[in-house]
């Protein structure tokens, strides 16, 4: 078996793959491989590819099977023993290739783990590990901060486990990838890594962030209202697959609450037709987001309140603007959380209650 197996998923890419696999494809190693997965590309991306690395896979979809469909496609192709997830615009850094290699080995007890991903040149963190909050709403985490170059970013040492591992730059043991069903096709764009890694973390797998693997990421969060519907429709896909039923019985309130608040916050800004829109893909999904959410269950591992742990109830993210500077909505959504922490508290000894 292949030790390395790393997939990028194109649309429309050709100018950011000619950037980005040469940097990559000059740390591969002899037993690596590389698989791009082409989703319908105009712009001749699958070419520039093809041109770039000779000794990759390169798989014409022939249609755009969204990043989730598009990766796992690629996946199922993949031989290595750990799978990596790059983005196309993902350019690796000197000595990537090892350190994102380096945990499949160690004693750290990840399933998954992403490495430091950077932006402005490698001068500011674009994430050090994702944040998901408990209503569900997700961020990269640490963006903006700067690296400071010794430990990899700011604050880098204190242990804390991320809430989610990017899919910008993804390693995955493949067992455990498979085990888990991979991403979730349906989601097409958007929180496909946030639902993967939650469902591992069910699973009593553990995730980390290896931050000597750095890779620059050409992020920007605006990409049109559209986003939107993707993105609430799927963070609601994630709750109803993912959250332990004694976790979202308490959360039903400020779940509700959420909504409602999101409505004039939505109209506001432009998307409240996305946000519509959205409900309307969750409520046509509900009967196999029922059927998907019993078999991810029953495979818990861990305690509603163990999950739980892992999220946070803190509205730090730079990209959600007012709400998260509210010192009053700090106050009130930490006693909220502290409280429904403290109910799932009898269960953190006692398994997948």
């Amino acid at each position: 078996m292949r030790s390395l197996s790393v997939v990028i998923v194109t649309h429309d890419n050709r100018e950011a793959v000619r950037k980005a696999l040469p940097a990559l494809t000059a740390q591969l190693d002899d037993g690596d491989e590389l698989i791009v997965v082409d989703n319908d590309s105009a712009d001749g991306t699958a070419e520039a590819a093809r041109e770039l690395a000779a000794e990759a896979i390169v798989i014409d979809a022939r249609a755009n099977l969204g990043f989730a469909g598009a990766c796992n496609r690629g996946a199922s192709t993949a031989s290595g023993e750990l799978l990596l997830f790059l983005n196309p615009d993902a350019v690796v850094a000197p000595g990537f290739r090892e350190a994102i290699e380096r945990p499949l080995g160690g004693c750290r007890g990840w399933a998954a783990w992403q490495g430091l991903v950077t932006a402005e040149g490698g001068a500011v963190v674009n994430t050090r590990g994702g944040v998901v909050h408990f209503t569900g709403i997700a961020w990269a985490g640490g963006a903006g901060e700067p690296v400071d170059g010794r430990d990899g970013w700011t604050g880098y040492g204190t242990g804390i486990e991320p809430g989610f591992v990017s899919g910008a730059c993804l390693a995955v043991r493949r067992e455990a990838f498979e085990r888990a069903g991979g991403f979730a096709s349906e989601f097409f764009l958007y929180h496909e890594d946030v639902d993967l890694s939650l469902r591992l973390r069910l699973a009593g797998h553990g995730l980390g962030v290896e931050p000597a693997a750095r890779v620059e990421h050409d992020y920007e969060f605006a990409k049109g209202p559209a986003k939107w519907r993707h993105l609430e429709r799927n963070r609601w896909a994630t709750l109803i697959r993912t959250y332990p039923g004694p976790l979202l019985a308490l959360l039903a309130p400020a779940l509700v609450a959420t909504e409602l608040a999101l409505v004039p916050v939505s109209a506001a800004r432009g998307w409240l037709g996305q946000k519509l829109l959205a409900w309307g893909d969750v409520l046509r999904w509900a009967p196999r987001l029922l059927r998907e959410r019993g078999a991810i269950q029953r495979e818990r591992a861990i305690s509603a309140g163990a999950f739980a742990r892992a999220l946070t109830a803190e509205l730090e993210s730079p990209y959600l603007g007012r709400p998260g500077r509210s010192r009053v909505l700090r106050l009130v959504l930490r006693a909220y959380w502290s409280l429904v922490l403290a109910l799932l508290g009898a269960s953190r000894s006692t398994g997948a209650s």
